[in-house]
C-alpha cells in the first residue's frame, strides 16, 4: 500500500514488481495515464502498455536492472521520466517511475 505522503506528492508515481506488473499508482499517476486506463491500469503489465521498441527495453531492464531517464512530451508540456530499479533482500523488486512536469527549460545549476 502506497503511504500517505505519496499519495498527493505533486510527481506521478507508479511503481511495479519485478515481472512488470504494476502493483501501485499516486492520484498523479492514475491522471497522467487516464487516457490509458487510470486506476484500471493497477495489475497489468508494463508490456502490455507500451508498443516496441519500449516493449523490448523493458524486458531487458528486468533482465539488467538499471535506471533510465528522458524527457518527452505529452499534450504540450515537457515531463522529465525516471525509471529506478527497487530491491527486495539484494534481488529485484521491480522499478519505480517518476514522472515531473518540467518547463521548456530546466536550470542547471553547478555547486561546488
Amino acid at each position: 500500500m502506497m503511504h500517505n505522503w505519496s499519495k498527493s506528492l505533486q510527481v506521478a508515481l507508479t511503481v511495479c514488481d519485478k515481472n512488470g506488473v504494476i502493483v501501485e499508482m499516486n492520484e498523479r499517476s492514475a491522471k497522467y495515464f487516464a487516457d490509458q486506463g487510470g486506476w484500471s491500469l493497477l495489475g497489468r503489465s508494463l508490456l502490455d502498455c507500451h508498443p516496441e521498441p519500449a516493449r523490448s527495453q523493458i524486458k531487458d531492464m528486468l533482465v539488467n536492472p538499471r535506471s533510465n531517464t528522458y524527457i518527452v512530451e505529452k499534450r504540450g508540456a515537457r515531463h522529465l521520466i525516471h525509471q529506478s530499479p527497487w530491491y527486495d533482500n539484494g534481488q529485484l523488486g521491480g522499478y519505480v517511475e517518476f514522472i515531473v512536469e518540467v518547463g521548456d527549460e530546466i536550470p542547471i545549476k553547478v555547486r561546488g
